[in-house]
């Protein structure tokens, strides 16, 4: 569920030693909802979005490895080919409905209340 509140933050990486891959990936799975193999999406305040980016900063090596914060706009058109691309059962929302991205092809335009 997207609270109110909160930002939509796209997280990717490239990390290049397995052991720090390991790591930052399960951090990010306790913080947020991952869409691909590299790449997370979060919702979260600003003293969250911090505090998630110090703990991936200590768990990398900076001169190898490449971790990017997008912070999305609250007006989002997202567009899915393909394969599902969120785990079963987890939804967006489009004007207070869930929005599931289970088929071969879907665009959503989206407002995000804050």
């Amino acid at each position: 569920m997207i609270d109110v509140g909160r930002d939509a933050w796209l997280i990717a990486y490239d990390i290049r030693d397995p052991r720090r891959l390991a790591r930052v990936h399960r951090l990010l799975k306790s913080q947020a909802v991952p869409l691909q193999y590299s790449v997370f999406i979060a919702w979260l305040r600003a003293p969250a979005i911090e505090t998630l980016a110090d703990a991936i900063e200590s768990r990398i090596d900076p001169r190898q490895d490449d971790v990017r914060f997008y912070h999305l706009p609250s007006r989002l058109e997202l567009h899915a080919l393909g394969r599902q691309w969120l785990p079963p059962g987890v939804s967006l929302f489009q004007e207070g409905r869930a929005v599931d991205f289970h088929g071969q092809r879907t665009v959503l335009s989206a407002d995000i209340e804050r």
